[in-house]
């Protein structure tokens, strides 16, 4: 594809007007190797997709693109770049906790790129159900955190099975020690853009809650109700069980809070971060698996209910807020029975005061639809049928979410009860979805 294409494509599909630093700086590169150190929420997707469409030339003969994620969500978020940038080529993402026949049965009409994690592109690649050796462009993104969730072993099986690249080009958030021995990195350029400011301006402010008891969760409560209502704010626990003890104290209180970690089913994932994503459930309990790698708009405050177990851990989730000149707030919560680490500092120290007349509100609601893009059902299928059969206006629409099986629509809270109770007993392009209200 052609550069003057991908630039209009990035520019139409995915509404970024001009290249960032890190990007243009990538789009220059005329190197056939290249390892990209940049913080999260730098725009290493897009930065990566211009060299990577590029060197595709026509739609047709094989997967010549191939994207290696971590996580799921990261593989999710990289497709749909992909498919936006790259309109014309087909593209596939391929992860666990997902259908592998379907899958199959989405590689059988051979894709252009795939987007996947390890595991499951292995498992495809051994069971003969893709075949990379046409592979032209390969990514690894997010090497440090692939290292870190042990999938060396799995990715050194797939570089064996890689022809001759025309490019490869390395992602990290933090320094590499060894770069991968399983690809040719010889002569390979390095984009370090972990500390140029010109890609996060915003102004980050840290602050220290000292909690009176050793339970935090009063403490935290009380924290939630002195900040503005649909203030986008992850809490960061350390454990599953500890997050889902977290959100159900909050769910009681009635805070629009949501539930992220790795124990969940991969729709309820993907639905936590949509439902947070569009304000429907603007306050979200996770691990550190929200810390990195996602692309989270929004994120006004991080809190550490618990101690960050590592400074990268420390880092991480504050580059969650204060992202592309937003400035964003910090809280540490901590208690008698903490030992505070050295990399955990801050600013000030802060005592919560809640009024005692505040409710928890927030603007948006979601409507749950029992198909997606599988089924045939579009973005602007939903809105049109929200506006003409639900009888709302455009300001009382948010955002739209697709998954391959159901959708997620944000609409004004005031009006999403009414508006369920006209689209309820319709149709939809001629089908009947049940809908609901999350």
């Amino acid at each position: 594809m052609k550069q003057s294409e991908i630039i209009h494509n990035i520019q139409q599909r995915l509404g970024i007007a001009a290249l960032n630093e890190l990007q243009t700086a990538a789009m220059a590169c005329r190197s056939r190797a290249m390892v990209i150190l940049a913080p999260t929420g730098s725009g290493k997707t897009v930065a990566f997709a211009i060299p990577l469409l590029n060197s595709l030339g026509e739609p047709g003969g094989g997967i010549r693109g191939l994207v290696i994620a971590p996580t799921r969500e990261l593989v999710l978020q990289v497709a749909e770049v992909l498919r936006k940038a790259g309109y014309g080529y087909r593209t596939a993402a391929l992860y666990g906790g997902h259908s592998f026949e379907e899958e199959s049965r989405t590689l059988s009409v051979t894709p252009d790129i795939v987007v996947a994690t390890p595991g499951r592109l292995l498992d495809h690649i051994q069971r003969g159900t893709a075949d990379v050796s046409a592979v032209k462009a390969l990514v690894i993104d997010e090497y440090d955190k692939a290292l870190e969730l042990g999938f060396l072993g799995q990715m050194s099986k797939i570089g064996r099975r890689l022809g001759r690249l025309r490019l490869t080009v390395v992602t990290s958030a933090t320094a590499l020690a060894d770069l991968p021995g399983f690809i040719d990195l010889s002569g390979a350029e390095t984009i370090d853009f972990r500390s140029n400011t010109a890609l996060n301006t915003g102004r980050l402010q840290t602050v220290r809650i000292e909690a009176p008891a050793r339970d935090k969760l009063d403490t935290l409560v009380d924290l939630l109700h002195t900040m503005p209502d649909g203030a986008g704010t992850l809490i960061f626990v350390n454990h599953r069980d500890s997050a889902e003890r977290v959100y159900e104290r909050l769910r009681r209180e009635g805070a629009p809070v949501g539930l992220y970690h790795g124990g969940l089913q991969q729709q309820e994932r993907e639905m936590a971060l949509a439902l947070f994503a569009n304000g429907s459930t603007p306050v979200l309990v996770t691990t550190d698996l929200a810390s990195r790698g996602l692309d989270i708009d929004g994120v006004e405050a991080v809190v550490h209910y618990h101690m960050p177990p590592s400074a990268e851990s420390w880092t991480h989730r504050n580059g969650r807020t204060a992202r592309m000149g937003a400035d964003g707030n910090v809280y540490v919560i901590t208690s008698e029975a903490d030992n505070i680490p050295d990399y955990v500092v801050w600013q000030r120290e802060y005592v919560p005061k809640p009024k005692d007349s505040h409710r928890f509100s927030c603007r948006w609601r979601s409507l749950y639809f029992a198909a997606g893009k599988k089924d045939k059902i579009s973005r602007g299928d939903i809105a049109g049928f929200l506006m003409c059969q639900g009888g709302i206006d455009k300001e009382q629409l948010g955002r739209i979410t697709l998954g391959e099986h159901y959708a997620l629509a944000a609409v004004d809270a005031t009006v999403a009860g009414k508006v369920l109770s006209k689209v309820a007993p319709l149709k939809i392009k001629n089908k009947k979805v049940k809908i609901t209200l999350v």
